[in-house]
C-alpha cells in the first residue's frame, strides 16, 4: 500500500516519538536498528523528516533526533505519508489503470473510492500521540521494548 520509504518513515517517526516522550534523543544507528532498516537509507528518510520539520536533529556528541512534545498531537500519519508518497494513495485506481475515473470507471472504482476515503480519514485523524502509551502497538512496530 505504502512505498518502502514511507513505511520506514512511519516507523522511524513513531520510534523517535516514543523515545522523545521519554525525554531521550535517538541516534541514527539506533533508529535504523530498531526499525530494521539499512543505516544509509534510514539517514535519507530522517533527512526528509527533518527537512519537513517533523523531526528535529540535534548535532554533537549528545545529539540525536527528537520530536518536540507539542508535535505529538499536531502531527498526523497523513503528514508522513504525504512527505514520502504524495497523495497518490488517495487518488489512484485500485487496479493501477491510467484511464479510470467516475465517467470511465474500472470494475473496482466505486468500491475502492470508499476504501480510499476511509484510509484518508484514518490517516488524517491518527496523531503520533495515539501510539505513545500503547505498548501492544509499540511491541509490533519496534524491535525491542
Amino acid at each position: 500500500m505504502f512505498s518502502k520509504t514511507c513505511e520506514y518513515g512511519l516507523r522511524a517517526v513513531l520510534f523517535v516519538a516514543d523515545r522523545s516522550n521519554q525525554n531521550q534523543k535517538v541516534s541514527l544507528a539506533t533508529i535504523a536498528e530498531e526499525i530494521n532498516s539499512p543505516e544509509a537509507f534510514t539517514g535519507k528518510v530522517l533527512q526528509q523528516l527533518t527537512k519537513h520539520k517533523i523531526l528535529k536533529s540535534i548535532k554533537g556528541p549528545y545529539g540525536g533526533f527528537i520530536i518536540e512534545s507539542e508535535k505529538l498531537n499536531q502531527t498526523f500519519l497523513s503528514d508522513i505519508v504525504t512527505i514520502f508518497d504524495g497523495d497518490s494513495i488517495y487518488v489512484g485506481c485500485g487496479l493501477g489503470l491510467r484511464e479510470c475515473n467516475p465517467e470511465l470507471p474500472c470494475p473496482l472504482h466505486f468500491k475502492f473510492a470508499e476504501i480510499r476515503k476511509m484510509l484518508k480519514d484514518m490517516l488524517e485523524n491518527t496523531s503520533l500521540a495515539f501510539f505513545i502509551d500503547n505498548d501492544a502497538i509499540k511491541s509490533l512496530i519496534f524491535k525491542r521494548q
